[in-house]
């Protein structure tokens, strides 16, 4: 199974967890951006006021709440997408392409300055 068709796969569920409650009509755009960034903050919420190492050796029990927090950012994610009609992984790749270009290993190594800075 590739990459596409899990999250072919997970569209497809979401899509069907919507239709069998009728929660089509709550889901615009709007909504699940809003959603979306609401998921986003309480992954924040369990890294703000750490250092950056205690935030890389969380405890295994905050480690699996954050698991389910980005688990919820990712099913939004996947489904504002699918009602934009927007091919995720396609985005992604050509995002990807994008930011090779605007930060060349040459320029970019090393460095955490934005691309119009290098």
């Amino acid at each position: 199974m590739t990459g596409q068709d899990s999250l072919d796969e997970l569209r497809d569920a979401l899509r069907a967890f919507a239709a069998e409650r009728d929660w089509e009509r709550f889901h615009t755009p709007k909504n699940l951006a809003m959603a979306l960034s609401g998921e986003a903050g309480e992954v924040i919420e369990h890294f703000q006021w750490l250092s950056g190492d205690e935030s890389a050796a969380l405890p295994e029990q905050t480690r699996g709440e954050v698991a389910l927090e980005l688990a919820d950012v990712l099913l939004y994610l996947v489904r504002l997408a699918d009602v934009l009609g927007v091919d995720l992984a396609d985005a992604a790749r050509t995002k990807m392409r994008i930011n090779a270009e605007r930060y060349p290993v040459d320029k970019a190594r090393g460095r955490s300055e934005k691309y119009d800075r290098l």
